[in-house]
């Protein structure tokens, strides 16, 4: 699944052909009216704008950070006290901060498989890392677009020394479990004597559907990853929590992979503006991506849009799956063209296929998408359902 926040907005097949993702992106840029503006669509001025912001979270006159310290240490304490551990490490990447964390776990558990879903991100986004390079091996609870349940992690055939919890489940719709379903997994890989590790590159987000702050949610987990560009607006780069002679650990892993860079201040600098300046309103992209989400569904049943899908239909973060049986190339144009010609974007990410005639894209609500009222949304479902071949429709 093509993310237009993450993964640096790859190329899909529908966008080769006919050079749309060129045309989505100039018109994102100029539309009037979107749900989102990601920080990696900046210029190279907009982003050294955002390093002016630094100002009044972080004191600009100490020397700059080498190796680590400085900005850097900053990061790491002001991680580790909003997610209640020991301590944090600072990483450029969260595919190489969960690789180091999982394989400290197997060398203390002494048993190299991880437990974790066929779509989460290892599996899917990192070319089969974990094993070609972490000496890890990857067994699959489950391929359903769910969370795994107690009972697959309990009657697992096969012993394993870590559990990774991908919280939320991007590539099954940003799907997280409920607060019980949570706990009682955690307690299920307990049971057989297994660490539990959160792949939590959008934990900050998960707090409104838990119902839980930070601290207790990452609580449950032995060793937690959270990313600072995919929600916070950072320029990129990721932490791993937990105890201290676990991050200790990792620092050593961290040098080993070519991680250890001798400056980081930009990125760093982007992370606490992030952490101060969108961490605190995640509870209101939230509140508000139901309210698209609901707006959605009823612009597509008003225009007779057969078996239109928002998944989940409440979203449980601020980013969530909308699903349309359609060609992904059919959509992927009538989305740009209609961006075009109105100056509104109502689907600013590549499309993805479902299945036969079945296409998906992903939809985030962040600050631009606040100003959107529900009839705002109905009325841009209008615009775009009007540009969909009618021997289709």
């Amino acid at each position: 699944m093509t993310d237009t926040a993450e993964h640096d907005d790859q190329v899909t097949d529908e966008d080769r052909g006919a050079g749309l993702r060129e045309r989505r992106l100039a018109a994102h840029r100029t539309a009037r009216r979107v749900f989102a503006r990601f920080g990696f669509h900046r210029t190279l001025r907009e982003s050294l704008a955002v390093l002016e912001e630094a100002e009044g979270v972080h004191d600009l006159d100490e020397l700059s950070d080498v190796y680590g310290d400085g900005v850097v240490e900053a990061l790491e304490t002001k991680v580790a006290g909003l997610l209640g551990t020991e301590a944090a490490v600072f990483f450029p990447t969260g595919t190489m901060a969960q690789q180091v964390a999982l394989r400290c776990w197997a060398g203390r558990t002494g048993n190299p498989a991880v437990a974790l879903h066929a779509l989460s991100h290892p599996e899917v986004h990192e070319r089969n890392a974990f094993s070609e390079v972490a000496g890890l091996r990857p067994v699959r609870l489950t391929g359903e677009p769910r969370m795994p349940t107690a009972a697959e992690v309990r009657d697992f055939e096969e012993p394993f020394g870590a559990l990774m919890l991908e919280l939320p489940l991007r590539d099954a719709g940003f799907i997280l479990p409920t607060w019980e379903e949570l706990t009682e997994v955690v307690e299920a890989a307990r049971e057989r004597d297994a660490v539990v590790h959160f792949d939590g590159a959008r934990l900050w987000e998960s707090t409104v559907h838990f119902g839980r702050p930070l601290a207790e949610i990452a609580g449950l987990a032995d060793s937690v990853y959270v990313s600072f560009y995919k929600s916070l607006e950072g320029f990129g780069g990721a932490a791993l929590a937990g105890p201290k002679d676990l991050v200790e650990e990792a620092r050593t892993w961290r040098h080993r992979y070519g991680g250890m860079v001798f400056q980081q201040f930009p990125t760093a600098l982007s992370a606490l503006v992030g952490l101060e300046r969108q961490l605190p309103r995640l509870p209101e992209y939230v509140a508000h991506a139901r309210v698209v989400a609901a707006a959605l569904r009823e612009g597509f049943a008003a225009a007779g849009v057969p078996w239109a899908r928002v998944h989940p239909e409440v979203p449980h973060t601020h980013d969530f799956q909308v699903w349309l049986p359609y060609e992904p190339d059919v959509l992927a144009e009538v989305a740009v063209r209609t961006a075009e010609e109105t100056g509104v974007v109502l689907f600013g990410g590549a499309w993805d296929r479902g299945g036969p005639g079945l296409a998906l894209t992903e939809v985030h609500v962040r600050a631009d998408g606040l100003e959107w009222t529900a009839e705002d949304v109905k009325a841009a479902v209008a615009e775009f359902t009007a540009r969909l071949p009618e021997q289709v429709r």
